[in-house]
């Protein structure tokens, strides 16, 4: 299984690209999927980054993240199904000619387009930040939030965050190839994978707790919060950095301009 959130070596138009182009990239998409609403600019704008992953050759690793999305838009939709009562009536999760309980759970036109909206929202930014992560090393965002004055703390907190993630799921791979070697059967059926994710959660968060002691000794140990620091390269903004932060200029520029007519 492929780690998530995990930088790939690669060639690629979006690799050769500042990392502050990045960074400026994924916050215009994230800001412009929470000021929109409409579902039809939402699915443009996922489409427009899974665009721009194609372009860049980096699709495969971008469209991991569909079952997880898949997961999240069915859940929004069971979601907005039981609470929004607004629009025309589609139909029932129960059917009419079910007898004593018929036509319970009116599936609205409303709670569908909402659950739409809502799953096109997670599904662009999610996109955005993994395309800014799978085509930049850490060591670079670490150093463009240096120089935009971002305090030594959260610099520190995201990259914590962003590396425990394949961490986490490397560890937890091996925990349940442990489990396996040890020939533990937790049954089949929704119960038994239940039952099986108990031996994987808690040595995982126990070990996790375990990292995070060591990982805060040795940052006080090396001195990360005294003195300056000194870059290990010194990275410079090309010709496609600038037509790149030219051409979002225009997207937001047009996207202010539809809103305000």
């Amino acid at each position: 299984m492929s780690e998530i959130m995990q930088y790939v070596t690669r060639e690629s138009a979006f690799h050769r690209l500042h990392p502050l182009t990045k960074l400026i990239f994924a916050i215009v998409v994230v800001a412009l999927a929470v000021l929109t609403s409409d579902t039809a600019m939402l699915a443009v704008l996922a489409g427009a980054v899974v665009v721009i992953a194609v372009a860049s050759g980096l699709a495969r690793d971008l469209l991991r993240q569909v079952p997880l999305l898949l997961m999240l838009a069915v859940s929004l939709l069971a979601l907005t199904i039981l609470t929004i009562r607004s629009g025309e009536i589609i139909g029932y999760l129960v059917p009419q000619s079910v007898p004593v309980i018929g036509g319970a759970f009116p599936v609205t036109a409303g709670a569908i387009d909402l659950a739409l909206a809502m799953s096109l929202r997670f599904a662009a930014m999610l996109f955005a930040f993994q395309l800014l992560v799978i085509s930049t090393q850490p060591r670079d965002l670490v150093h463009v939030m240096d120089r935009l004055r971002m305090p030594v703390d959260y610099t520190l907190m995201f990259l914590i965050a962003l590396r425990f993630i394949p961490s986490l799921q490397l560890e937890g791979k091996r925990i349940h190839e442990a489990q396996l070697a040890r020939a533990y059967n937790p049954g089949k059926g929704l119960a038994g994978k239940i039952r099986g994710l108990f031996p994987i959660i808690i040595p995982l968060v126990s070990n996790s707790l375990g990292k995070a002691t060591i990982l805060g000794l040795t940052i006080d140990l090396r001195g990360y919060r005294s003195g300056r620091r000194t870059p290990m390269r010194d990275l410079s903004p090309g010709r496609a950095d600038v037509a790149g932060i030219c051409c979002m200029g225009l997207v937001v520029a047009g996207y202010l301009a539809v809103l305000l007519v």
